[in-house]
């Protein structure tokens, strides 16, 4: 049987930072979890981003 899951990742926009700022401070929170999941034999499936506010809201799908 497959099992799925879904990890979120939260990043706040800095009004006075560079432009990508976001997408520099996820690179290592993402990699970290995608470490996490596939030692544990997880493979990430799917992907999807959206924004509301100052946040931007990163979701990892998974499947084992």
């Amino acid at each position: 049987m497959t099992h799925y899951k879904v990890e979120t990742l939260i990043y706040y926009s800095k009004l006075f930072a560079v432009r990508n700022h976001i997408l520099e401070a996820s690179k290592k929170g993402i990699q970290d979890k995608l470490n996490k999941y596939s030692a544990d034999g997880w493979k990430l499936t799917s992907t999807d981003a959206t924004q509301f506010g100052a946040a931007m809201y990163i979701y990892l799908y998974f499947e084992k």
